[in-house]
């Protein structure tokens, strides 16, 4: 990819994109616009639409397998705003991570919230790849944990306010 998206070269990272069948005319792996945070996904499918009914969740396959050349780094698939305002689909598993030894086809799971059928059209940006930091675990095991002063409170414990 060339586009240079706003940033200086050393803070830009290098990705290998394999695009596996191009099933429309633009199927290419690209930034909305200069300042966008993920890349846009697209439906990469067959038939020219895809119908996923009310509370049902799709397989849909992007087209493309990447290859992340900076260590400590994933791809993360989040769902696009307006599809999941506008039209109840989102990513299915709340955010797809994309390990980065991964070499297969990125598929969108994308679940229909809506109370209607939604279809998705062949070439039509279904979700949005980020690219962020990881972090591998040192895992201790301990027999006690530091104090903090929530402590133990579970799931709306500081309250609503």
């Amino acid at each position: 990819m060339t586009h240079q998206h706003g940033a200086a070269d050393q803070d830009q990272l290098e990705v290998r994109v394999r695009y596996l069948h191009q099933v429309w005319q633009e199927n290419t792996l690209a930034y909305a616009t200069d300042h966008s945070a993920g890349l846009d996904l697209r439906a990469c499918i067959d038939s020219p639409t895809l119908v996923i009914p009310a509370g049902e969740r799709a397989p849909v396959p992007a087209g493309l397998a990447i290859e992340i050349m900076r260590p400590g780094i994933a791809g993360f698939v989040f769902s696009r705003s307006g599809l999941g305002a506008k039209d109840g689909l989102t990513v299915a598993q709340g955010v797809g991570v994309i390990d980065p030894d991964y070499r297969g086809e990125i598929l969108v799971w994308l679940l229909n919230t809506s109370g209607q059928t939604q279809t998705i059209e062949r070439g039509q940006r279904i979700a949005q790849l980020v690219f962020l930091p990881v972090f591998a675990a040192r895992l201790t095991a301990a027999d006690a944990l530091g104090e903090t002063a929530r402590g133990a409170g579970g799931f709306g414990h500081t309250g609503k306010v």
